[in-house]
């Protein structure tokens, strides 16, 4: 176990139903240190995004808990109270994500997409807003395309536009869900090339991910999932080397016949 001072996110014991048949988070147990920097992978299906959806609050629970720099997210039922609102919204504040899709608006520039956020939830005035919002683009290498609109900009653009978008409210934590399955094989690159120029600047990261090249340069530990189980975490070293499991060991053998 970590010290407290060392752990920003820790699962204890956390289930999830979708309904009452899939069981989607089996008793996971998982705690994630301050600055590391974790990928998350397994086969479709394994509860993977399930699994970093419940860090932010967007995915409820049914069973266990799950404290995230140190704001406790009870099972679904004892979070309805306006106690648990407020430990969602804590969480949030706390959390950045990057989602497959873009989720931009269409009809705001980019420097209105990233400025709505600290303008309406941190309060920020437009001046202040729209100068950090310019610098997070300098940090993902997109400050020209600031007053494009979002069909503007190609795939790659508007993935990196996704994760200055997040970083604008300066999160601790950073989660990844899959950011680059929407984008064509020549746009990949750009913003995995991003995210590792983040990876290297202390925040933590907690990514799912197919790109295995990525997990392999970048990850301080993997995770593998399957069947809503965590089946192994090794460093990437021991994990592409030697995984212990059968599962890992097909899971990556079939990535090798594929690639």
């Amino acid at each position: 176990m970590l010290n407290n001072d060392d752990s920003i996110i820790r699962f204890e014991r956390v289930n999830k139903w979708y309904g009452r048949d899939f069981h989607v988070l089996r008793d996971i147990e998982l705690e994630i240190r301050r600055g590391e920097r974790v990928v998350v992978c397994g086969p479709s299906g394994s509860g993977k995004s399930t699994l970093i959806r419940c860090i932010n609050a967007l995915e409820p629970f049914q069973e266990g808990r799950l404290l995230v720099d140190g704001v406790a997210l009870g099972a679904e039922g004892s979070a309805q109270d306006k106690a648990g609102e407020r430990a969602v919204q804590q969480v949030r504040r706390r959390v950045g994500m990057v989602f497959q899709q873009f989720n931009l608006f269409p009809h705001l520039s980019v420097l209105d997409n990233l400025t709505l956020g600290p303008r309406h939830v941190a309060g920020l005035p437009r001046p202040e807003a729209e100068a950090q919002a310019l610098a997070q683009l300098e940090r993902v290498h997109i400050a020209e395309q600031a007053h494009k609109f979002p069909l503007q900009l190609s795939g790659g653009q508007q993935q990196r536009v996704a994760i200055a978008r997040a970083l604008c409210l300066a999160p601790q934590i950073l989660l990844f869900d899959e950011p680059t399955s929407a984008l064509d094989p020549e746009m990949v690159q750009e913003v995995l090339d991003v995210m590792t120029e983040l990876a290297g600047q202390g925040i933590t990261m907690v990514c799912v991910t197919h790109e295995m090249d990525f997990a392999r340069s970048v990850a301080d530990r993997i995770v593998f999932m399957d069947q809503g189980q965590l089946v192994e975490e090794a460093a990437p070293a021991a994990f592409f080397s030697r995984p212990e499991s059968a599962r890992a060991q097909q899971f990556l053998a079939k990535l090798h016949r594929a690639g």
